[in-house]
């Protein structure tokens, strides 16, 4: 590095680091933004295939109207699909099972409305693990329901706060860039100085000026805003030093579920109705949901949660392809095997710069969310989706998250 002194830091290249650098640039700050990877964006990661952006990370501008990276992608000269979601576009004729399904959404309605009449927020110990809302009188489909909450949160319902999941914003307009979402977000941050292939090891706010410590050396600055994954800061990859075990505590009850994507390349793609989706399996949790031929193109998203998709991640490529070829074969027939092949996979929870896909709160522990973003001694800031109170599981709340941490940290300095 060219400087080792700043005003302010910024550790973590991802969306919420991202927005927070360039509101610092914007205002004038001395500063400079610091990633462990080779590339931006984080959690957001497009990759190429035969022409294709195919998004390993997130992929839906989810309330695309508000969503401040649908006005950027125009900005940016990149390109909107806004067709509805094949969730929301009603049944699929694939599966051949319509009535079955119409049957599941009614399941799935009551589960979501009794959830929601709980409300979020007030007392914690109110709060109850979200499968504590599932019908008895559903049993038949409280499987799938699981199933599509691990795709929500990364976990199985159990495992999650009801007051969490109601505390969730969205409007249901859903909108997809077609060159990728994760591109669009490293695109945005390029204007930002930054120092990449620099893993932080240790926060030292010991001292009048806070030193980081980085596999390139020592950084100094006045103040830092924190932009990492709760795992690394639960997990202790990074330090802090004197130790701020209430941000551990936190990051521990905010963990990060796992999920992941396939992408599948298909032979006789137009045989099969573009944008339609089916679930591998009806009667279970552990099972993937198939997006068919997203933007025309001749492929197949696979989308795995919760445990699926950790156990998945230990065998790969193949294990997730094999796993999903099985299930594909189920419902289009043992001749379709032959035209699938296997293109990526993301393994979130194996990347050591994540240890996981996006937050979810533990029962009774929503309220770690305000902890977690709240500053320490006015000179060390927290953002990232796992932040922000409403939009968090997104690359819009962790982007909304790093306007705040930067706001909060210009005005401390201008006092």
């Amino acid at each position: 590095m060219s400087r080792q002194d700043f005003d302010i830091v910024v550790i973590g290249g991802g969306a919420a680091g991202i927005a927070a650098a360039l509101a610092l640039r914007a205002a004038g700050r001395d500063s400079l933004l610091i990633e462990a990877r080779k590339r931006l964006g984080g959690r957001a990661y497009t990759i190429r295939h035969e022409g294709m952006g195919l998004d390993l990370g997130c992929g839906w501008l989810h309330s695309a109207e508000s969503n401040p990276y649908s006005a950027l992608a125009g900005v940016l000269g990149f390109t909107l699909d806004t067709t509805l979601p094949p969730w929301q576009r009603g049944l699929h004729e694939v599966a051949g099972v319509r009535q079955e399904l119409k049957a599941f959404r009614k399941a799935q309605d009551r589960f979501f409305e009794a959830l929601g009449a709980l409300g979020y927020g007030g007392d914690p110990a109110a709060d109850r693990p979200a499968s504590a809302f599932l019908n008895p009188r559903t049993r038949k489909w409280h499987g799938l329901i699981n199933a599509v909450g691990t795709y929500v949160t990364g976990a199985e319902l159990d495992l999650v706060s009801a007051q969490d999941m109601n505390a969730y914003h969205d409007t249901e307009l859903n909108w997809r860039v077609a060159e990728g979402y994760g591109a669009l977000i490293a695109k945005y941050g390029r204007p930002a100085a930054r120092e990449m292939n620099c893993p932080v090891r240790r926060i030292d706010h010991s001292g009048r000026r806070i030193k980081i410590e980085t596999a390139k050396g020592v950084i100094s600055c006045n103040r830092v805003i924190v932009c990492v994954p709760t795992n690394i800061i639960a997990q202790e990859r990074i330090t802090f030093f004197p130790a701020l075990p209430d941000k551990t505590e936190a990051a521990s009850n905010l963990p990060l579920g796992a999920n992941n994507k396939l992408f599948i390349a298909m032979k006789g793609a137009k045989a099969v109705t573009e944008n339609a989706r089916i679930y591998g399996k009806l009667d279970r949790a552990a099972t993937a949901g198939y997006h068919f031929r997203p933007f025309g193109r001749p492929v197949i998203e696979a989308y795995f949660g919760g445990s699926c998709a950790r156990e998945l991640e230990k065998d790969g490529l193949a294990g997730f392809f094999d796993f999903a070829a099985s299930e594909l074969a189920g419902w289009l027939g043992s001749a379709w095997r032959k035209k699938l092949s296997p293109i990526a996979v993301s393994s979130w929870s194996s990347d050591p710069y994540a240890l996981g896909a996006y937050s979810y709160a533990k029962p009774g522990k929503a309220h770690m969310r305000a902890v977690l973003a709240a500053p320490v001694e006015g000179r060390i800031f927290f953002a990232g989706e796992a932040t922000a109170p409403h939009y968090f599981s997104t690359a819009h709340g962790a982007h909304e998250s790093g306007l705040r941490a930067a706001a909060e940290a210009v005005l401390v300095s201008d006092r």
